[in-house]
């Protein structure tokens, strides 16, 4: 588990090794806090970050959802590159935890 700014991530997917705590912690800007997944890419030995949504928002364009990534990982992304997916921990999720923790 990754705490940020107050917000819990869990790494989902570690290709080709793309995870490095310390690059996210000084690339992570506050504007990614309103995403549902973060992810990372390295390019030029330059790490960059950029949020998606859950695909069920219906509110969020279509190239902001997790459905998109693919796509994005083809047409954005240096071929083969090294990356990783973070996803959100839910505050609902987080609030049973800790209160599972206290009893």
């Amino acid at each position: 588990m990754i705490e940020i700014q107050g917000n819990t991530y869990k790494l989902v997917k570690n290709y080709r090794n793309g995870w490095d705590e310390e690059a996210f912690q000084e690339r992570f800007n506050d504007v990614l806090n309103k995403f549902d997944y973060i992810v990372g890419d390295w390019g030029y030995d330059q790490l960059r970050l950029k949020g998606f949504y859950e695909d069920k928002n219906k509110k969020s364009p279509h190239e902001s959802r997790l459905a998109f990534l693919e796509e994005y990982l083809y047409e954005y992304c240096n071929f083969g590159c090294a990356y990783f997916i973070l996803e959100k921990e839910k505050k609902e999720k987080k609030e049973k935890k800790e209160k599972k923790k206290s009893d």
